[in-house]
């Protein structure tokens, strides 16, 4: 029996003009978050649907995602609306975005009017002081090296059977922490953390995407969101068009005031940044499907990792580990996992 679910229909039911509500399965997400849609109409205008966040107090906490939300519409972002909130028991009723993932709906015609839009949207997200309830926490050495870690710990060791060597393991320190210098030296703004096509929904009647799973936000380097939007682990695109959307968004972050970089500078900027995100994202798939079982992340393995290897091809400081990538790590992705994804293959 689903206890959860049965205490959230209730819930549900108690709120006004909802009385009448059965909550409807739309999507997990990769956390321990569940989303449900309900009919009610708790204005006296018509029915509507809504959206409730079911998200176990024990394992998620909603005033992050409640604080940032508030925050964000207050400065004009496009966030759902928090219209409802249980917050001991884990349960948010929000307005409705739809389903319409611009993962499911993105391409070749269309990618310049979606992506431009998303990066607009994201100027604003990075220009949004700090959320006065919630200050957020900044994206510091110590959460750069965690997460580069799930590499190794996850998909090398755990998911390949990888037995990493002194050699291999100094190796890793020392690219990491190339990686991290550059991230920490990049001008500080407002993160998303979660930036890409299947957090943006597209919606009837306006151009701007509607933005969530923002709850994990943080102050960090100008171009995290940007690279997991351009180089995102479930989609990819022609090397050609990423430079000009990454020349698109500079000019744009620059008018804003965000950075002084000229287009060389944003451009390693990006590069790096995306090594270290690729990293993390290639640890938690792999984890995803041990830990938790959710097996379907693994595809997305051969994508990420293709973009390592593209990445680190153009940087002379890591000219080592990229032939210790090669060499090593894509065999055993490509016997066990699926082919790399690289540009023009």
């Amino acid at each position: 029996m689903d206890t959860r679910l049965t205490m959230l229909t209730q819930w549900v039911r108690d709120l006004p003009g909802f009385d009448q509500a059965t909550p409807r399965p739309v999507s997990g997400d990769a956390s321990f978050r569940r989303y449900f849609r309900v009919s009610g109409d708790p204005h006296g205008t018509g029915s509507q649907h809504y959206i409730v966040m079911d998200a176990p107090p024990e394992h998620e906490d909603c005033r992050p995602f409640v604080a940032i939300a508030h925050h964000w519409r207050s400065r004009g972002i496009s966030v759902p609306d928090v219209i409802h909130e249980d917050l001991k028991r884990g349960f948010l009723l929000l307005e409705d975005f739809g389903d319409e993932l611009m993962l499911g709906v993105l391409d070749t015609g269309n990618a310049d009017q979606l992506y431009g839009a998303a990066m607009k949207e994201l100027v604003r997200i990075q220009c949004a002081d700090d959320t006065p309830d919630y200050p957020l926490p900044a994206y510091d050495l110590d959460l750069l090296d965690r997460e580069m870690a799930l590499f190794p710990d996850w998909l090398l060791t755990r998911k390949l059977g990888l037995e990493l060597d002194n050699g291999e393991r100094a190796l890793l320190d020392t690219s990491f922490a190339f990686l991290r210098e550059s991230a920490l030296a990049q001008p500080e703004v407002t993160v998303h953390r979660d930036y890409h096509s299947r957090n943006l929904l597209v919606r009837p009647g306006t151009e701007r995407p509607g933005v969530i799973d923002f709850q994990d936000a943080v102050r960090g380097p100008v171009t995290y969101d940007l690279v997991s939007l351009l180089k995102d682990c479930y989609i990819r695109w022609p090397e050609e068009r990423i430079n000009q959307w990454t020349e698109q968004f500079r000019v744009l972050s620059a008018d804003a005031g965000l950075h002084k970089a000229d287009r060389e500078t944003f451009r390693q900027w990006l590069e790096l940044m995306g090594m270290q995100r690729h990293l993390k994202a290639a640890g938690i798939f792999a984890r995803l499907a041990i830990r938790d079982g959710k097996t379907g992340f693994l595809k997305d393995v051969p994508r990420t990792v293709g973009y390592l290897v593209e990445a680190s091809s153009r940087q002379a400081a890591l000219r080592h580990f990229h032939e210790w990538l090669t060499d090593t790590v894509v065999p055993a992705v490509e016997e066990q996992i699926g082919p790399l994804e690289i540009a023009g293959q």
